[in-house]
């Protein structure tokens, strides 16, 4: 049994169908499409061609917000593939017990009836055909994907565990089976009763240049299309990926639009909501909302790399979520390195292209989309250093996104201000990325400061930030707070790496933030 992940619009789909058209029994005698082709020049696999009974099923579209909804899609799929093969009911392959079962399957399955129907389906044909089948699973991990969104992965993950644990397990009428999807879901998940797993990932070196365009292809075509000259936007919007030791794969979706429409877009990032990697930055850690900050900058991350997901740990565990991205097609792995010590395996990641780039742009600046107003207002307040502006607005903002930003499985007082403080960092990063260079907790002078907005021009003032929660033990008010804040812009010397880099003190601005509640105080160093 094999199971190959590649990113969403890869090829993944149009490989199983060929698989289909080759070895189906139903295409018997009708290998024609494939004369001139390498598969038919070798006797060998020709003879195969017609020559097995195959259950193809595709589970891309079961995408439901409950459990009982999704099972339900399944439960559709299933009837479709009965329904191809209901010419069993016609023979005297099918003994009476069987026929029923057959009709049950359209009239009302239960959940264990709906486990074992593959695996009953595959004996009928086994005796019709008198060989084993070939069963293809397309987009295995759609609902289990949806299940991590939605909140129901648990039930997901039972149900879909009995389903595999009886069609590839325990079914003696199996000659083989393909599995494709995006992510390599945990074995202990789904997979702990399948001991015969082949996993041809992303890293894998198996099939590596059998999905996606190579560089070579995109050139010819470009050159066919007389758009050759523009190969170099070609390849930084769409280039990036790598699949093995193979470099320089090209989405296929994107270029196939790209050569329709003549135009540059984002074709592949808009053919899903993309709502699981929203979800993961925005309820994720401090840390993670800083990583994407360092990608979004054309910087690395170097990060360990676990290909087997777990979605329920998702926000637990943040070199899972990494895992998912790369998986996913958003990152690609510039190098790879194991700590022979530890048995870790650390990459070198970066974001795959521009078409991800603005789509994580897009996905931030959505994030403020309830109080886009106030957010808009806070920046203009910000650079005309507005700082009763500034209040007002970031109060308005703050209290339409802290519950935004802080909806994962262990909300608390101390995090809210954390996560809200990096997530508004990152809506800064992308609004302002023309004007300033933006960074995060970084050493200067005698300490890390928490932003710093570094002007591209020398019109333009830099500024200091620091956020502190307030402290009732410590701090009698949210002013004392603010200036507690203020006092360590100056106290650490923040603004030594601004004056290095020869701007002046007279153009460098300060500001603390104070945060209680949902309440935010800004005090200036001068106001």
């Amino acid at each position: 049994m094999t199971l190959i992940t590649r990113p969403r619009r890869f090829g993944k789909t149009l490989n199983l169908n060929m698989l289909e058209r080759f070895l189906s029994a139903e295409y018997e005698k009708q290998g024609e499409v494939f004369e001139g082709l390498s598969i038919w020049r070798d006797e060998k696999y020709r003879k195969l061609q017609g020559s097995f009974p195959v259950i193809f099923l595709s589970f891309a579209d079961v995408k439901a917000d409950t459990f009982a909804m999704a099972k339900e899609k399944i439960y559709m799929l299933i009837k479709e593939v009965y329904s191809r093969h209901d010419f069993l009911l016609k023979t005297e392959t099918l003994k009476e017990s069987e026929a029923e079962f057959f009709r049950k399957v359209f009239t009302g399955m239960t959940e264990a009836e709906a486990s074992y129907s593959l695996k009953n389906l595959s004996g009928y044909l086994s005796r019709y055909y008198g060989k084993n089948v070939i069963i293809l699973l397309d987009e295995y991990d759609t609902p289990l994907q949806e299940a991590g969104v939605c909140g129901y992965w648990e039930e997901m993950a039972e149900f879909i565990r009995g389903l595999f644990n009886a069609t590839f397990k325990t079914n003696m009428y199996l000659d083989r089976a393909v599995m494709t999807g995006i992510t390599r879901v945990s074995k202990e998940s789904i997979f702990s009763d399948l001991n015969n797993l082949e996993v041809v990932s992303a890293t894998s070196e198996k099939y590596e240049d059998c999905f996606g365009f190579t560089e070579e292809e995109v050139m010819t075509v470009l050159e066919e299309c007389g758009l050759y000259a523009k190969r170099q936007d070609v390849k930084e919007w769409y280039d990036g990926f790598t699949f093995g030791r193979r470099k320089d794969i090209y989405n296929p979706w994107s270029i196939i639009n790209y050569l329709d429409k003549k135009q540059f877009s984002t074709y592949w990032v808009n053919t899903s909501s993309n709502s699981l990697v929203n979800k993961l930055i925005r309820e994720g850690s401090a840390e993670i909302k800083m990583s994407v900050e360092t990608l979004l900058k054309g910087e690395y991350l170097y990060k360990e790399i676990d290909e087997q997901v777990i979605f329920d740990e998702l926000d637990m565990d943040e070199s899972a979520v990494w895992s998912l991205f790369l998986a996913c097609g958003y990152l690609k792995a510039e190098s790879h390195t194991l700590n022979e010590a530890t048995g870790e395996d650390i990459y070198e990641l970066a974001l795959t292209n521009k078409e991800v780039y603005i789509m994580f742009r897009k996905m931030i600046k959505k994030w403020f989309s309830g109080s886009e107003g106030s957010y808009n207002g806070f920046i203009r307040a910000l650079l005309q250093d507005d700082v009763k502006a500034m209040n007002a607005y970031v109060n308005k903002v703050a209290l339409t996104t802290f519950s935004f930003f802080d909806s994962g499985k262990k909300p608390s007082a101390y995090t809210e201000p954390e996560r809200f403080y990096h997530g508004f960092l990152l809506g800064l990063s992308v609004e302002l990325a023309d004007r300033y260079i933006i960074t995060s907790n970084r050493e200067s002078g005698f300490g890390r400061y928490d932003v710093m907005m570094e002007p591209r021009e020398k019109e333009d003032c830099a500024v200091i930030m620091e956020f502190k929660v307030r402290d009732p033990g410590e701090e009698s008010s949210l002013e004392d707070t603010a200036r507690d804040a203020l006092d360590q812009i100056e106290r650490q010397q923040y603004k030594t790496l601004l004056e290095y880099k020869g701007i002046s003190e007279e153009r460098i601005r300060r500001y603390g933030f104070a945060f209680e509640g949902k309440t935010v105080l800004i005090m200036s160093d001068k106001k």
